[in-house]
């Protein structure tokens, strides 16, 4: 039987879930990573994309992050994480239509912080689509 480690992710709302694992993919800032039990130390910021756990049982949850932070070490896995939501739950049609209005929105924006602020939302907009065309 393989290794398992401690995974806990942590919205700002709840603990979603916090049991053994045996692996875990995270959508890091510089690429998606895997974690199995024994990984080295890491410390990573999360981009908006899909969590995939695999428990125990092999059975897989995957899960929509819109950012956050991943901390491994000592055969656990930590991921603090903004905006979850099961990748069943994201609905299509009303995230292309946010899309297509924080797109106008880009366009009209008056200051560049304003700017930064509307393409972050659109990052976020973007992975959840990825997410449905993925997962769905």
């Amino acid at each position: 039987m393989a290794k398992t480690f401690q995974f806990d992710l942590v919205s700002p709302e709840a603990i979603l879930i916090s049991k053994p694992v045996m692996d875990v993919v995270i959508p890091g800032r510089e690429g998606d990573f895997g974690v199995l039990a024994d990984h080295a130390r890491l410390l990573s910021s999360v981009r908006p994309g899909v969590i995939r756990v695999t428990y125990e049982d092999q059975e897989t949850a995957h899960i929509y992050v819109g950012g956050g932070f991943a901390d491994v070490g000592d055969n656990m896995c930590t991921v603090l994480a903004e905006d979850t939501r099961d990748v069943q739950d994201l609905d299509r049609a009303e995230i292309e239509t946010q899309v297509a209005d924080l797109k106008k929105q880009c366009t009209d924006c008056e200051t560049p912080e304003q700017e930064h602020l509307i393409r972050q939302q659109l990052e976020q907009a973007i992975a959840q689509l990825d997410a449905c065309d993925c997962y769905h």
